[in-house]
């Protein structure tokens, strides 16, 4: 059975391994970020460059509509050009007004077209007591204690629990 002396000794070893993982982290993050400086200005002209020419394409297709009659697409140098029906936007000022509405209207297809969602907020319910809870048929599960190793530290630790977390699902799943 460890004892408090070896559970110190092993958090001092998870600490140092955490601490050079988070150096590298950080050292990956700086030179992305060297890297996204180094090509930014590049990466610019060419994203301005590819939407004046596709504001030029999409000016020329609306100026000849009566090429793109049948077929009312074509592809083009893998670019798909043409006319296609539009999706619309349904818009609506009170959402409940149309559901009374759609009640009014059609009340045999109520269920379709309306939506009700009733859940009990849990982040609410968990600032209840456990008789509370009882009252109104909730119980908490799985309350008992847990064991506790976290890192108490900045955005870094939250890439480096990430990268941690991933490497456990994959050895769950392999």
């Amino acid at each position: 059975m460890p004892s408090l002396g070896d559970i110190e000794a092993l958090a001092k070893s998870y600490s140092e391994a955490h601490g050079k993982l988070a150096d590298e982290v950080r050292a990956v993050e700086d030179e992305m970020a060297r890297v996204k400086r180094q090509h930014l200005a590049r990466l610019r002209r060419l994203v301005d460059g590819a939407s004046n020419a596709r504001a030029r394409l999409a000016a020329a297709v609306a100026e000849v509509p009566d090429l793109f009659q049948s077929p009312r697409t074509l592809t083009l140098h893998g670019i798909k050009v043409g006319f296609a029906k539009g999706k619309g936007k349904l818009e609506f000022a009170d959402a409940a007004r149309v559901c009374d509405l759609i009640r009014k209207h059609f009340p045999d297809r109520v269920e379709t077209l309306v939506k009700v969602s009733e859940t009990p907020v849990k982040g609410a319910l968990n600032q209840l007591s456990v008789a509370e809870l009882k009252r109104i048929g909730v119980t908490v599960v799985e309350a008992g204690d847990e064991v506790v190793v976290r890192v108490t530290d900045s955005e870094i630790d939250r890439m480096v629990d990430a990268l941690l977390k991933d490497a456990a699902d994959v050895e769950t799943a392999a």
